[in-house]
């Protein structure tokens, strides 16, 4: 039970919150508060501090579904760090997407020091791969302006184009301003957008860092601020940083779950995105260059950094097997054009409607023939795993070692290809051992291959993931957590939380809430016009479409004479079609995703309406989320069709056979529902602010004609309906 103590802690910080800010308690924030504090204020401890996992169950869980408007981010900050600091806990707030991270380290926190009374530290925490690594980037300039290349750009040649005078340029730059010290080594921090192919060179990963090894780590931009999070009561983190964490075991980059409170803000991204980090992939033709590139560099190496020990040792076994996992790769390779049924015209780079470039394993179920000889790559990767992480630790002890018989300048050049080899190793270790057996679990995996463009030609794409998250997030998050919240503007589908539950593994016996918006929804109007057709027939809606638009963009008008609309897809070959279709003097007023980058869009759209002029944006799925559009920049939202899936997913595929396999229904158990939040994501791009209004045009009269249909209206907002 929430103590007095800490009932009263909360209170007092909201009080002087408000006053500070000069605002008025919402209702809904207050519920949101109370909510989070009930449970969070109600674990029940064990004299070490420690959650009671026997009398907790599952209570330590609270779900708050918070509508637009709500103030959720004030709701959880007030509610959790003061439970934080009285458990002596850490508080992880962790974010789906950098633009909230970045609010809420930047914006929403400094107000809540400044208002609330509550002293605290606050960090932001980033994988490796958001920072420079000083040793990547002296080796790059150093190669860059010797006569020949390094080690470590040849390795990856057949996959990193070579350096031009631009990235020459750049990568200088990047080294006179940390020596200035007017940059950070921060990507997210640089004066510029930096592409991934030219980052990918001066970032690192795990693997290939040598940590406190290294002799950069003094000035090291990541190691810089990992002490901060020591040190810090608030850590603000992102999904992605959280499960690549888990993944290493809880606790490697972040606090181990048991001494954390974790707020996962955007929660609703949550499962998808552990459904990336617990996938398994790997290439077989990249895959075979790699282990004939490895062999070739393995004696440079052996000759640079050997040990006459254990290192050498263990690097004189891996020629044999370099070669018998490459010799099994090349059979893989007729083997996957025989079972997999791929379109002909693909292969010649082909592309267009109706031509698959993925086989999908119905059931999961390998053929015995790949079976086998994923098998026999399992046991070749294993070795090979083995004896590279021997040579790995070997490298490190070399570096600890202030009388190492091997220059560190070497060892530090060549760890981060060793650890490279490693990973790669260790990550078709994991592939082709998750397809030499057949699944022991009730649920089971996801297993494809995909035809992919490489150098001109095609390459087979071997992959796997769970179908569902659920049991993974269990077992490596709710269950060890001290306490966690769940929150986002949707949480629901139809009404209820069944869909998270299944896809997040959230206990039965959590607590789950909803919590109103203050918005007024009867300031919106949700129209489905009587001349409204079906989509499921493509063409004819296309054509409606493009008919019904400039009548009902004429209606975008506010009081001042201009406005902005937003149109929504859910294809791209449609909204290309219906964008091409349209007047000329339709398309002038009309921005559409892919011309421009989503910013420049978004601030020509604004600067559009700000000038008294009309702008109407073309946008599919991802505008659809995530995009903030107050007052006339948006008076009115027109969603083409139901934002039903494209049911070309593996994974969506398999977890609907599943199911259909139990006796089930897929359709109704995923389709609808999963249509149904993003309807109401969509419908969500109206209303930004308390004055705010406009209309909802709906251009699919199957949420009129279809039995489904009443329960994703009923599954909107109370928006006042004219429905023919």
């Amino acid at each position: 039970m929430l103590s007095d103590k800490d009932k009263e802690s909360i209170q007092k910080a909201y009080r002087q919150f408000l006053n500070g800010r000069e605002l008025k308690a919402r209702y809904g924030q207050k519920l949101m508060i109370a909510a989070i504090a009930r449970a969070l204020g109600g674990i029940e401890r064990n004299g070490a501090g420690e959650r009671d996992h026997g009398k907790t169950d599952g209570q330590h869980i609270c779900v708050v579904e918070a509508g637009t408007g709500t103030g959720k981010t004030v709701s959880y900050l007030l509610a959790a760090i003061p439970l934080a600091i009285a458990h002596d806990k850490t508080l992880v707030v962790s974010t789906a997407t950098v633009a909230l991270q970045e609010q809420i380290i930047n914006k929403d926190l400094p107000e809540l020091v400044r208002h609330s009374g509550l002293k605290f530290e606050v960090s932001l925490a980033k994988g490796r791969g958001r920072y420079l690594c000083l040793s990547k980037l002296d080796q790059l300039l150093t190669e860059l302006t010797s006569s020949g290349v390094g080690a470590s750009m040849a390795l990856y040649e057949d996959e990193k184009p070579q350096v031009d005078d631009v990235g020459i340029k750049l990568y200088r730059d990047m080294a006179d301003q940390l020596a200035t010290g007017t940059w950070d080594g921060d990507r997210d921090n640089w004066k510029d957008t930096i592409e991934g192919e030219d980052w990918s060179r001066v970032t690192t990963d795990h693997r290939q860092c040598s940590g406190r090894r290294c002799p950069h780590v003094s000035s090291c931009s990541f190691f810089r601020a990992r002490e901060s999070i020591g040190k810090s009561r608030v850590i603000v983190a992102n999904h992605d940083l959280l499960l690549a964490d888990l993944a290493l075991g809880g606790g490697a980059i972040l606090p181990a779950p048991e001494d954390a409170i974790y707020v996962l803000d955007e929660a609703h991204h949550l499962p998808d995105k552990a459904l990336n980090h617990f996938a398994h992939h790997s290439r077989v033709g990249a895959t075979t260059g790699w282990l004939d590139q490895a062999n070739k560099n393995l004696s440079q190496l052996l000759g640079e950094i050997g040990d006459g020990a254990e290192l050498d040792r263990a690097g004189e076994e891996l020629p044999a097997l370099f070669t018998a996992a490459k010799q099994k790769l090349e059979m893989a390779w007729p083997l996957l054009e025989d079972i997999c049924e791929f379109d002909e015209d693909r292969r010649g780079g082909g592309s267009g409607p109706g031509r698959s470039a993925r086989h999908r394993f119905e059931g999961g179920v390998v053929p015995e023939s790949l079976m086998q000889l994923a098998d026999q790559l399992r046991e070749d990767f294993d070795e090979m795993e083995a004896l590279l992480n021997k040579m790995v630790q070997s490298a490190q002890r070399m570096m600890e070692d202030a009388h190492s018989p091997v220059p560190i300048v070497d060892l530090e050049r060549w760890y981060p290809v060793l650890g490279g080899w490693h990973g790669r190793a260790e990550a078709n270790l994991e592939l082709w051992a998750n397809y030499s057996r057949e699944d022991q679990g009730s649920v089971p995996q996801a297993r494809w291959v995909t035809l992919v463009d490489w150098g001109g030609s095609f390459d087979f794409e071997v992959c796997s993931s769970p179908i569902l998250a659920g049991k993974t997030l269990e077992y490596s998050l709710w269950r060890r957590c001290y306490g966690a919240v769940l929150t986002s503007a949707t949480l629901t589908a139809l009404g209820g939380f069944d869909r998270l539950k299944m896809r997040a593994g959230t206990p039965d016996n959590a607590s789950y809430e909803v919590v109103p918006s203050p918005f007024d929804f009867s300031r919106a109007e949700l129209r489905v016009p009587k001349d409204a057709v079906e989509a499921n027939n493509a063409d004819l809606h296309t054509d409606a479409v493009i008919n019904a638009l400039p009548g009902l963009l004429s209606d975008t008008d506010s009081d001042s004479g201009s406005g902005g609309a937003l149109v929504l897809f859910a294809s791209r070959r449609q909204m290309e079609t219906v964008y091409e279709s349209l007047p000329g003097t339709w398309r002038n007023r009309i921005l559409m995703q892919g011309q421009q980058s989503r910013q420049q869009l978004l601030d020509s759209h604004k600067k559009s309406v700000d000038s008294g002029g009309h702008s109407v944006l073309f946008g599919l799925a991802s505008f659809a989320e995530g995009l903030d559009l107050p007052g006339d920049y948006c008076r009115h939202v027109v969603i083409a069709k139901l934002p039903f899936a494209v049911p070309d997913d593996p994974i969506e595929a398999a977890l609907a056979e599943w199911i259909e396999a139990k006796g089930g229904n897929p359709f109704m158990q995923i389709t609808v529902p999963d249509a149904a939040l993003k309807l109401v994501q969509a419908c969500g791009r109206l209303l930004r602010t308390e004055q705010d209004s406009g209309t909802i045009t709906l251009l699919d009269r199957r949420i009129v004609t279809k039995r489904y249909g009443r329960a994703m209206l009923d599954s909107l907002p109370p928006f006042r309906r004219m429905i023919n």
